[in-house]
């Protein structure tokens, strides 16, 4: 079985947010990127069925050269080799686009519910309509029997189980997987594990972003003592309004 498991390259959600160019551009000075989280269920459940089945794992990144640490670090988890589409990932048909172009052949392509940096959440069902194949989201177990996929997904007050048949695309999150850290060994060898390059196919820009806004800052804290119930009530009264 071959699968295909796609990575963003995005902010550690510590990282301080600030933007340059009159707010039009975000600034990476000083920003710690990360694979995705959601990125990395997707990956350790990938490597699961390597490890029980003799699958084979790729892993694919919209991106330009300063993601490729990050790809490396997929690598060294236990992935067997990389593409990188030679792109900014501008938007979500256009990184649809690229994973599509390069998704056919594989049985399995697993991916994040939604990056952290623009949560969309719509790419696996992109990729999906374009290959002609299921997209199931979000995914929290993924078990694979013969041709048969048997997962349960997430729904609003409960799971929902299904199953479909290979090649499908899945959009993971927890608990499908526990997150693995490279060892030693994972990074010596990720130095050496092929990492091809290629070229996006052309796609015409569906969403320009015109400026990005940080919310308002957080209004200051007034502790009330726990003995003034009155003037707790009167606060939240007058100046909360929740009352």
């Amino acid at each position: 079985m071959k699968i295909l498991v796609c990575i963003t390259h995005v902010p550690d959600t510590t990282s301080k947010i600030n933007f340059i160019d009159n707010n039009t551009k975000f600034d990476t000075t000083g920003v710690q990127f990360i694979i995705g989280p959601y990125d990395d269920y997707a990956l350790a459940r990938a490597i699961e069925l390597k490890e029980s089945s003799g699958a084979t794992v790729t892993v694919l990144n919209v991106g330009l050269a300063d993601t490729e640490p990050t790809i490396r670090k997929a690598l060294a988890i236990g992935a067997d080799d990389a593409i990188r589409v030679n792109a900014v990932p501008t938007d979500s048909y256009f990184v649809a686009s690229q994973i599509a172009g390069h998704a056919k052949g594989f049985d399995l392509i697993l991916m994040g519910r939604e990056s952290i940096d623009f949560n969309g959440g719509v790419v696996h069902a992109m990729v999906g309509e374009m290959l002609g194949v299921p997209a199931i989201s979000p995914v929290m177990k993924l078990d694979i029997d013969g041709t048969k996929v048997k997962m349960a997904r997430e729904i609003e007050g409960g799971k929902e189980y299904v199953e479909a048949n290979l090649p499908l695309v899945a959009g993971c999150q927890e608990p499908i997987a526990e997150w693995k850290i490279p060892n030693m060994r994972g990074i010596m060898s990720a130095r050496t594990k092929p990492l091809k390059v290629v070229e996006p196919k052309v796609v015409e820009n569906s969403i320009v972003a015109q400026k990005f806004e940080l919310p308002p800052p957080k209004g200051a804290v007034k502790m009330i003592s726990a003995d003034n119930v009155a003037e707790l009530v009167t606060r939240l009264k007058t100046e909360a309004k929740v009352l």
